[in-house]
């Protein structure tokens, strides 16, 4: 179904919005940072943990070449799909619908495991570790990466959705940025029994497009869709209106600067 919002389609699913909107602003370039990081070799076998659309899988599966073996992990079929479809033919990548608690993945199969923006949104981060570990070979390495803390402007448009949609759309801006404490990823990390467990936090700055924009391709890009299509028009105009109006001091020639902090966890087997 196509929604109209101010004048704009926002049709598809949310998955296809994801892919669509977040991934091209947020996504890909936090994927470029943490497939840098890796520095994956030809031929190396990878998993990428709560895949969503496949960013880093697709990433992943261009750097270890015809010779390696990739993998995309996630409980939404919806992502899956999404990400089955922005595969290229040529690119080789095994798709599997699973939780990251129970994977249904064999151990020692990979020498790399990803999770990006993902790990907050896992009831049992545990679980979801020790399973990464199970299925890591010997000396395999481990890269989890986590947004937070709230940049200031998602705060804002956290105060708006409470007080113009409904408080609980503003659970999902908090569990977003949930999960960036570098000493609690550590220890995390170190009670799943990784080794040689380094965390750090770097700022990252990205360039998203006007706030009018993004507002809605974030919500529509998110669970958030669904909250705010139950009120009425006035009350997304009043969104909107609070919203961008203290967005502007982040408005950088017609985009807007979003400055977070990526917590990225560095670990092997």
């Amino acid at each position: 179904m196509t929604q109209q919002i101010f004048g704009k389609s926002y049709g598809g699913s949310p998955a296809e919005n994801y892919q669509r909107f977040f991934v091209p602003s947020i996504g890909a370039p936090a994927a470029d940072d943490l497939i840098g990081v890796a520095g994956l070799r030809a031929g190396e076998r990878v998993l990428d943990v709560a895949c969503g659309t496949g960013v880093v899988t697709r990433l992943a599966a261009q750097s270890v070449g015809a010779g390696g073996a990739v993998a995309g992990l996630d409980v939404n079929p919806g992502m899956l799909t999404v990400a089955r479809l922005q595969t290229p033919p040529d690119i080789s990548i095994d798709w599997h619908e699973a939780s990251a608690e129970a994977m249904p993945l064999p151990d020692e199969a990979f020498d790399v495991v990803f999770c990006q923006m993902g790990l907050q949104f896992v009831p049992d981060k545990q679980a979801a570790l020790r399973e990464m570990r199970r299925v890591l070979d010997t000396g395999g390495r481990a890269f989890v990466s986590v947004p937070g803390p709230t940049p200031p402007m998602f705060a804002i448009m956290k105060d708006a959705l409470a007080r113009h949609i409904d408080p609980k759309a503003a659970f999902l801006v908090d569990l977003v940025f949930s999960m960036h404490d570098v000493d609690e990823l550590t220890e995390l990390m170190r009670d799943a029994g990784f080794r040689d467990v380094d965390v750090q936090a770097r700022p990252k700055t990205l360039r998203l497009p006007a706030p009018a924009d993004f507002l809605w391709q974030y919500i529509h890009s998110t669970p958030l869709a669904e909250a705010v299509a139950q009120v009425s028009r006035a009350k997304r105009d009043a969104l909107e209106r609070d919203v961008c109006g203290r967005w502007q001091e982040y408005v950088v020639d017609g985009s807007t600067s979003l400055q977070v902090s990526m917590t990225t966890a560095i670990a092997r087997k």
